[in-house]
């Protein structure tokens, strides 16, 4: 059964592991998982993002594709979309390289595979919504720890659009991670770029991160 925490309280994994070995590994498993094993993840993803708090005024919300194992926010999708909500995907800036603006998403939207192979709507068609206009982002983590510590892919492309968060958190975009539960580790280093957490959710738990809370030292 899932369930709601404000601390992440499951036990700790790979520790011992550099941050790229750490990032293989937890790849390798989210790739492991069956078909049926990511369909139930998923829904149960669904319901816990419907209970996250962070959420529940959010009506116009960025989500992703996903890939090479990463938990699918499709069911939320389907479950949100009938209350109103507008979902937007990451596109690759052309002008600013290494940034993201969000194009809207639904049915018939027409995707084109961008550098990385990633599907992405053309920057040159239809509308596009900057960061700081959005409710909240959705994006998948490689892995978390209980500190609001994160593991991406490595690009940066979240840290640099969102930087100005820092400076105007009242008025940013809620930043929620999403993972399967196993990709919860002991402690991961956060860099003086990476942007915080606000939660992270998975098929388990919401687990809300305090604001401006940080690892101790040592």
């Amino acid at each position: 059964m899932s369930q709601y925490t404000d601390s992440l309280s499951s036990e700790p994994v790979l520790t011992s592991l550099s941050r790229n070995e750490l990032r293989k590994e937890l790849r390798q498993r989210r790739r492991r998982l069956t078909p049926r094993e990511q369909e139930q993840a998923s829904a149960s993803l669904a319901l816990n993002l419907a209970r996250n708090p962070d959420l529940h005024r959010a009506r116009h919300i960025a989500i992703y594709l996903p890939n090479d194992g990463e938990i699918d926010p499709h069911p939320y999708m389907a479950m949100a979309r009938p209350r109103g909500v507008q979902f937007y995907l990451p596109v690759l800036h052309p002008v600013y390289p290494g940034k993201l603006v969000f194009s809207p998403y639904y049915d018939g939207v027409e995707l084109t595979a961008n550098r990385f192979g990633i599907p992405e709507p053309a920057f040159s068609k239809g509308l596009r919504r900057p960061a700081w206009a959005l409710d909240a982002v959705l994006f998948p983590l490689v892995g978390f720890d209980k500190y609001g510590g994160r593991l991406g892919m490595g690009g940066g492309f979240y840290d640099r659009t969102f930087a100005f968060s820092r400076l105007r958190p009242g008025l940013a975009p809620k930043l929620i991670g999403l993972a399967h539960d196993f990709q919860k580790v002991g402690r991961l280093a956060v860099e003086p770029w990476d942007v915080p957490l606000h939660s992270v959710v998975t098929d388990r738990q919401v687990y809300r991160v305090k604001q401006g809370a940080g690892p101790p030292e040592g």
